[in-house]
């Protein structure tokens, strides 16, 4: 073991000690005052919160003002807001009244948050769909279906911000320990569709809110049309609603819910009861027209495209939706985030585009991230990256009854002669049947059909997939899926397995799982990040509140381990041990340390960098690694992380500091670095990727961004600058600006620079 090794190890370990001697203490279960806070509302039989919706003759005007405005003033408020963090189960620091009215093609909500003191009122962002972790907010999720596990999920913040999506098994699937537990994330638009919550999916409806001395209010306003819901005029819908007041780091929520679960979690959500909903009459389309100017590295002409399309969506019946497509274009979606790869597996980069959004997570079986039978950005995205031209498609999808799901899906690419690209058609055929108690059972099938000329004899590809979760109570799941595929050319071992088991309660997160896939497992229309193995894993984390005068919040240790076996030969490929021991202040700081031990059996060389090449072996390491990170709801945050150990039969060292910075709800920025300094037998290299990330907000739908990234490892750097006035569900006028370089005289593929000016607008034809 090197020196440098040796000494983060020491640090590891003082840190570990001095967290446990620190927190000795139980967690406390703060309970006090929670029945004057049930005294204050209404209850089902079932003893979960009730509101009730009031239907009014006119409209309330959408201008934040709330208890300015008459219409306001008889309607009983939603109240009685339960703290999950930082002190579960007390009543909420400041009150929370919710006030709900509906017409007969609209329903409102009347939010007023008081505040003792506006000026502690932190707003970090207006743009749509920015994270509502680190300001001042206020979100809703509708159930419409009462099943208990799916809904639509509506927030905003002081500032008006408009934030949205669509909510699936609870949200569950993307954490590592489950529970649908949100983590923070720079981008939210970079976790795409997976894990249970699409936050890409956006809907048509409108928001105002303002800041006055009591605080701050805000009126929402969503058309029946944005929502999908059964048959029949009177309904009882499942509701909660979430506040945020960031200069106590502290949630509540309307439905009280355990430390261990978030906002998703409808099967513990209250109920909305009186309200009328119309018959479903949705007509809506988008057409949109595009210019752009492109010019190649390696070419001294510039080129200029121009394009047209659109797309429609149709209520078929109130919860069945047939949406169609012409022409599709993605031009105006945020870029991918740069990865650095030093491994010799497939990396993943989640799924943006708009128009394979809605209802993603009805499409979704397997393994968010590493293995999934179906992932749409194979359709219209070649192995490079590159666009493969849409010509159009279509999607049918929603419920038939409150408890089958079905979807179904039919895209036809074009072909691309330069690369010598079929034409290909793509059909998805997807069914689920929920069931109490957070259960449910499906099946899907994926078909890829090359088309035209350049299409080969039998150029296709066929997957089949079961899959099912079982609710055990509140804290237990058993959850599985088994997958066939179907590839001219290979035959035997096609299959792929897994079984996992989930465990949350407010102590303890566990997770055990086995994952089988054959060598000639093929989900041309899926994603894999590596084939032929077996796979054990296994979780625990357990979290602390203890009572102590330091401002600790929590304390929650946690390990993890996974052991990749090769599916043909037994040979152990991978074994990694994560343990880690975190702590998280009131003030909103974080720190973490631990170690890795891992192992890797290479089984084939592979290039990790040019020049250098990992050798067939079996390598055995440990490595040190520390997390850090200031308050994160501050004008100016930091954050630090480090891995320093063995790799591949040398040496690491990994640093990643990253700072972050806002002026009000208009200018924030990121900036980011991480570098990986290798000593390897075979070579030494170091491989860095840079990232500035610029955001600035002239009003809530007129904003100003950049992306600027550097990858020495890749060989380029790259720009995106878009600017954009939005009008309703994300349409709008959209200026883009990407410029991708390499760095010397590398030309990486797709260099140049190209200029896009698109438009969209929404019609609502049947309003």
């Amino acid at each position: 073991m090197s020196q440098r090794l040796r000494s983060c190890w020491v640090g590891v370990a003082a840190l570990a000690g001095l967290a446990t001697v620190v927190l000795v203490s139980p967690p406390a279960l703060a309970q006090q005052g929670a029945a004057d806070v049930a005294a204050d509302r209404e209850l089902t039989t079932a003893g979960f919160p009730l509101a009730r919706a009031f239907l009014v003759d006119g409209a309330p005007e959408i201008d934040g003002d709330v208890l300015g405005e008459a219409i306001w003033d008889d309607i009983v408020p939603a109240t009685g807001f339960l703290q999950n963090t930082p002190d579960e189960g007390q009543p909420a620091s400041e009150r929370t009244e919710v006030r709900i009215i509906y017409t007969e093609d609209t329903v409102y909500f009347g939010i007023v948050c008081y505040v003792s003191d506006p000026s502690t009122i932190i707003v970090s962002d207006s743009r749509r769909d920015s994270s509502l972790n680190d300001t001042d907010s206020f979100q809703i999720i509708i159930d419409t279906y009462l099943d208990k596990q799916n809904g639509f999920l509506f927030g905003t913040n002081p500032a008006g911000l408009e934030y949205d999506g669509q909510v699936t098994n609870e949200g569950q699937g993307g954490g590592r320990f489950g529970g649908g537990v949100v983590r923070r994330s720079g981008s939210q638009q970079q976790r795409g569709s997976g894990g249970g919550f699409n936050v890409n999916w956006d809907g048509v409806w409108q928001v105002s809110a303002e800041i006055s001395e009591l605080g701050w209010t805000a009126e929402i306003a969503i058309p029946f049309r944005t929502l999908r819901y059964p048959s029949g005029d009177v309904q009882t819908w499942g509701l909660n609603f979430q506040r945020n007041i960031r200069s106590r780091n502290e949630q509540s929520y309307w439905a009280p819910l355990p430390r261990q679960f978030r906002l998703h979690r409808l099967s513990l959500a209250g109920e909305l009861q009186g309200i009328e909903v119309p018959p479903q009459r949705n007509l809506k389309l988008t057409p949109y027209v595009l210019g752009q100017a492109l010019r190649r590295t390696d070419d001294t002409k510039t080129t200029a495209l121009g394009d047209f399309g659109a797309d429609l969506k149709y209520s078929v019946t109130p919860s069945m939706t047939l949406d169609l497509t012409y022409s599709t274009d993605f031009a105006q979606v945020e870029v991918d985030d740069q990865q650095v790869n030093l491994d010799r597996f497939n990396l993943f980069f989640p799924e943006k585009r708009p128009f394979f959004l809605e209802n993603a997570g009805l499409f979704s079986v397997g393994q968010p991230g590493q293995l999934e039978v179906f992932f749409s950005r194979r359709v219209g995205i070649g192995e490079s990256g590159g666009q493969i031209p849409i010509f159009g498609g279509g999607r049918l999808s929603g419920k038939v009854g409150s408890n089958t799901n079905v979807g179904f899906l039919n895209i036809q690419t074009q072909s691309v002669n330069a690369t010598g690209t079929p034409s290909n058609n793509f059909t998805v055929a997807r069914v689920r049947q929920d069931f109490q108690n957070r259960s449910n059972i499906g099946a899907m099938f994926v078909n890829r059909g090359a088309t035209g000329n350049l299409a080969g004899e039998r150029d296709y590809n066929r997957s089949y997939a079961v899959d099912g979760r079982w609710g055990i109570g509140q804290t237990g799941t058993v959850s599985g899926f088994a997958a066939q595929t179907d590839t001219p050319g290979l035959k035997g071992d096609t299959h792929a397995f897994n079984m996992a088991a989930n465990y949350d309660s407010e102590r303890y997160q566990l997770r055990g799982g086995f994952t089988e896939v054959g060598p000639n497992f093929n989900p041309e229309v899926g994603f894999y990040a590596r084939r032929g193995y077996r796979r054990s894993d296994a979780s625990v984390r357990t979290t602390f509140r203890p009572q102590n005068p330091l401002g600790i919040l929590e304390w929650y240790p946690h390990a993890s381990h996974y052991t990749i076996w090769n599916f043909v030969t037994g040979q152990q490929e991978t074994q990694y041990t994560h343990l880690d021991n975190g702590i998280e202040w009131r003030n909103g700081y974080q720190v973490s340390t631990g170690v890795n031990l891992t192992k890797e059996g290479v089984l084939e060389p592979f290039e990790i960098f040019p020049g250098v090449t990992v050798p067939v072996d079996t390598y055995d390491h440990a490595e040190a690694i520390m997390r850090f990170n200031t308050n994160q709801g501050a004008p100016i945050s930091f954050t630090f992380r480090a891995t320093v150990g063995g790799f591949f039969g040398g040496d690491r060292v990994q640093m990643g500091p990253e700072v972050s910075m806002r002026t009000g709800q208009t200018f924030n920025a990121q900036l980011s670095w991480s570098r990986n300094d290798i000593d390897l037998p075979g070579g030494a290299f170091v491989a860095n990727l840079g990232t500035v990330r610029l955001n600035y907000s002239f009003t809530t739908r007129m904003f100003l961004q950049a992306l600027v990234q550097y990858n020495d490892r890749a060989d380029l750097w790259s720009s995106n600058i878009r600017f954009a006035i939005l009008s309703d569900a994300n349409t709008g006028l959209f200026i883009v600006y990407n410029d991708t370089q390499g760095l010397g005289d590398v030309r990486p593929t797709g260099a140049g620079r190209t200029l896009t000016i698109k438009y969209s607008q929404l019609f609502d034809v049947l309003n």
